[in-house]
C-alpha cells in the first residue's frame, strides 16, 4: 500500500521544489546528489522510502546532460530502495525538440529519452507543456501533461491590454496560441516561417492575420537562442504592430538570447520557472511566473487519486 508523500530533488531547480513543497505543507526531502571529481554523478537517499509515495522534481536542462543523469540516477536509487510508486516531475523534457526522424540518419532522441526514464524506474511522469505533443505516445508508463497556458492568461488579462492580437510564432503551435486567444479574447494571427538545416534562426515568409495598429502577444512553447523570436518581431513591425510582447513556457535562454531580448524593441517578455534562470540571464525586460502550485496541485491530486485534467476544466 502506498503511503506517506515525499518529494525529491537534483541540483537543477532547487528552488522549484522547495516552491512545491511549500504549497503540499512537506518537508523537501532529504538526499545527496553529488558528483565525483571523476565526473560520474552519485545519488543517496538519506531517509526511508519503503512503500512510499514519491516525487522526484528535476526539468532536463542546462547542463542538459548532467540532469538528465542526476534524474536517471535519482529514480534508480528510488527503486532500489523499495519506493511503493515512483513519478518523475521533469517540469522541461529536454530533447522534446528531436522528436522525429526529419533527416536521414538522425536519432529520435525524445523516444530514447523516454525510454531510459523508464527503465530507470519511473512509473509515471508530470510535465508541463511538451514540445509536441505525441512525445505522450513514447511511453508506456501514464504521462500528465500540464499546461502553463492558464497562468500565462491570467497574467495579460490581469494587464488588460487594449487592441491585442495573439501570434502562433509558427504553425506548429497555432492550436495552443487559439486557446490563449481565446481565453484573451482576441484575434489570432500566424507566422508562417521555415527553418533552414539545423542552425538556430528560422527564415520568417509571412504574417497571417492582421496585426497592423495593434498590440502583438507573440506565444511559443520555449524560446532557446531567441532566433525565431527576433525573426518574428521584425516580420510584426514590418506589417504595422504598435507593440510587441512575448510570452512562453520554457526560458530556455541559450547562446546570445539574452542580448537580443535586450536589443529587440519587445516590451515584455512573461515566462515561467520550469527552468531556471541564472542571474546572468536576468533582464528588465523579462519577467517570470511560478509553475510551483500549479506541480504541488497535481502532485496533490496524483497522491490523493483525483483527477488532474479537472484542474484545468
Amino acid at each position: 500500500m502506498i503511503d506517506e508523500l515525499k518529494v525529491f530533488t537534483g541540483n537543477t531547480h532547487p528552488a522549484l521544489a522547495q516552491g512545491i513543497c511549500d504549497y503540499l505543507g512537506i518537508p523537501l526531502g532529504n538526499a545527496e546528489v553529488f558528483e565525483f571529481s571523476n565526473e560520474n554523478t552519485f545519488v543517496r537517499i538519506l531517509e526511508n522510502v519503503r512503500e512510499r509515495d514519491v516525487f522526484a522534481i528535476q526539468p532536463i536542462s542546462s547542463p542538459v546532460n548532467k540532469s538528465l543523469m542526476e534524474l536517471l540516477i535519482m529514480l534508480d536509487a528510488l527503486r532500489r530502495a523499495s519506493a511503493g510508486r515512483i513519478t518523475a516531475v521533469v517540469p522541461y523534457f529536454g530533447y522534446g525538440r528531436t522528436d522525429k526522424k526529419d533527416q536521414p540518419r538522425v536519432p529520435i532522441t525524445a523516444r530514447l529519452v523516454a525510454d531510459m526514464i523508464t527503465v530507470a524506474g519511473a512509473n509515471r511522469l508530470v510535465t508541463v507543456d511538451l514540445h509536441a505533443g505525441q512525445i505522450q505516445g513514447f511511453f508506456t508508463i501514464p504521462v500528465d501533461e500540464l499546461t502553463a497556458l492558464y497562468i500565462l492568461s491570467k497574467y495579460f488579462e490581469d494587464k488588460a491590454l487594449e487592441n491585442l492580437v495573439v501570434v502562433a510564432t509558427d504553425i506548429g503551435i497555432s492550436k495552443r496560441a487559439r486557446d490563449l486567444a481565446q481565453r484573451l479574447n482576441a484575434p489570432l494571427a500566424i507566422i508562417e516561417k521555415r527553418r533552414v538545416g539545423n542552425v538556430d534562426w528560422a527564415e520568417t515568409l509571412n504574417v497571417i492575420g492582421d496585426v497592423r495598429g495593434m498590440c502583438a502577444l507573440l506565444f511559443d512553447d520555449e524560446i532557446d537562442t531567441a532566433g525565431s523570436l527576433i525573426a518574428a518581431v521584425e516580420a510584426l513591425k514590418e506589417n504595422g504592430a504598435t507593440q510587441i510582447d512575448t510570452c512562453c513556457t520554457h526560458p530556455v535562454f541559450s547562446g546570445p538570447a539574452i542580448e537580443r531580448i535586450a536589443s529587440s524593441p519587445v516590451t515584455e517578455v512573461v515566462v515561467t520557472d520550469t527552468i531556471p534562470i541564472p542571474e546572468s540571464n536576468k533582464c528588465d525586460k523579462i519577467t517570470v511566473l511560478s509553475i510551483a502550485s500549479l506541480l504541488g496541485e497535481a502532485i496533490h491530486r496524483i497522491h490523493g487519486g483525483l483527477s488532474v485534467g479537472a484542474m484545468f476544466e
